[in-house]
């Protein structure tokens, strides 16, 4: 067997506006985590000073896969290359879990399968959203039933470009969560699920106009905006070029679904009139592989 590997894995966008907790989808910004065994204990290299001791989430997660392998956890070198940014709300959590329950898995013959994978690293995420596209790629919705994470695909029409609008502050999930309510109206819960229902038929039809009104949401991001500095004046900025918008994840990053190829160049010339924040603006297109093992 071999003593060292490297996974990459994708960037994910989760929620999709109504699909709270529920819909995720893969994106091309990538986080390569390689893992070498050795007779030397822990070393996490790549990443700040912070996050190289044992609760780093790839290391948590490697360790979670080989315990239920019944595998004794080595010495193993960690190094981190990551292109996703950190608490921006694109996966990048997601992305070291799935890195590690991957790097394991391979480094002990693959003898789990894909979903036993899914299955160790929600018991330690909570929820499947971000996991799911990070493991399998493209458009997801995800439940959990019994305990146990179940994923089904959607189809995409090729025509969509997403725009990543990241800012130059980072959000923490828990605070993101935090100002949620714990309650929800009927009216708002039943608007979230016809919402949701319409956006997936709008992302396989290409149906830009739909997907603008089925977006809508009532269950997270009118509480979460207040987070974010000028959310609703770029909203606003975006939904005069006819997009579709939602936050990314819990935030902060911003997150516009179009079919107009020169979008991203309008956004680039009137984004800095109105913010004095800097957004920087990623064109990014669907990542249909997931996760997957890559040449050292």
């Amino acid at each position: 067997m071999k003593n060292q590997v490297t996974i990459r894995v994708p960037a994910t966008t989760a929620n999709l506006g109504p699909g709270f907790d529920a819909f995720g989808c893969a994106l091309s910004l990538y986080t390569d985590v390689t893992f070498e065994e050795t007779e030397e204990g822990l070393e996490i290299t790549g990443c700040d000073e912070a996050f190289t001791g044992p609760d780093n989430l790839a290391y948590t997660s490697y360790c979670a896969v080989l315990a239920s392998l019944s595998e004794e956890v080595r010495g193993v070198k960690i190094h981190i290359d990551a292109h996703i940014p950190i608490c921006r709300g694109l996966g990048s959590s997601a992305a070291l879990l799935v890195a590690g329950a991957m790097g394991a898995n391979v480094l002990r013959g693959n003898k789990l399968s894909t979903q036993g994978l899914l299955n160790i690293t929600n018991a330690m995420e909570g929820h499947p959203d971000n996991l799911a596209p990070a493991f399998y790629g493209g458009l997801t919705a995800s439940m959990v039933d019994s305990g146990l994470p179940v994923t089904v695909s959607f189809p995409l029409h090729p025509g969509w470009e997403f725009l990543a609008l990241v800012p130059d502050f980072n959000l923490a999930t828990s605070l993101a969560r935090s100002v949620l309510p714990e309650q929800v109206s009927r009216a708002d819960a039943i608007y979230n699920i016809s919402h949701g229902a319409m956006v997936l038929k709008a992302l396989e039809l290409g149906d830009e106009k739909l997907l603008r009104s089925a977006m809508q949401d009532r269950l997270h991001q009118n509480y979460r905006k207040k987070l974010i500095p000028d959310y609703e004046k770029i909203e606003a900025l975006v939904r005069t070029t006819g997009a579709a918008f939602c936050l990314s994840g819990a935030g902060p990053t911003l997150l516009v679904m179009t079919r107009n190829p020169r979008l991203s160049g309008i956004l680039r010339e009137k984004l800095p009139k109105i913010t004095e924040r800097s957004w920087e603006i990623l064109p990014l297109h669907v990542e249909f592989q997931g996760a997957k093992q890559i040449d050292n």
